[in-house]
């Protein structure tokens, strides 16, 4: 009998208490994610759990900042599986480069940096230092299917 092994990065999930999902299917015409050289680029991620968005709405009015770190954190999770269906094993990162947060906010709301954190702790949380990246957190009008944030990562690998 073969002994099946985890990722450390996998493991570190598990220890979390997360478990890496499927590849959530595209909305439009893409693909999750792409390589080219030694860097993986995802595709916008939304926050889907079993194909379902939990929360829907505008962020400062129907979702709560907390809410939508939580669902960016959702995004960055999607992330790191449409990178392992690329690479193979999520242990060869070697960094986080770049998170993009887009954040479907009320003209009012100016803490899309504070969402986005969601996304940025989690990666440090699972990567440590290779999860340390630049980052852009950017307020727009509205996202596909009415998701109150979307999150893509640029993920260098050997």
């Amino acid at each position: 009998m073969q002994e099946q092994t985890t990722s450390a990065v996998e493991a570190r999930l598990a220890e979390l208490g997360y478990e890496l999902p499927a590849v959530a299917a595209p909305v439009a015409a893409y693909v999750p994610s792409m390589v080219t050289g030694n860097l993986v680029y995802t595709s916008g991620q939304l926050p889907f759990i079993n194909g379902e968005l939990t929360a829907t709405g505008k962020v400062g009015a129907t979702v709560s900042a907390e809410v939508a770190a939580g669902q960016a954190q959702i995004c960055a999770l999607n992330a790191l599986a449409a990178i392992k269906a690329v690479i193979g094993d999520l242990d060869r990162i070697t960094r986080i480069v770049k998170v993009v947060g887009f954040v479907s906010s009320d003209p009012s709301f100016t803490g899309q940096p504070v969402v986005i954190n969601g996304a940025s702790e989690f990666l440090g949380a699972v990567l440590g230092d290779k999860g340390v990246h630049a980052r852009s957190a950017v307020g727009v009008a509205a996202l596909p299917l009415d998701a109150p944030v979307e999150v893509e990562l640029i993920a260098e690998f050997e």
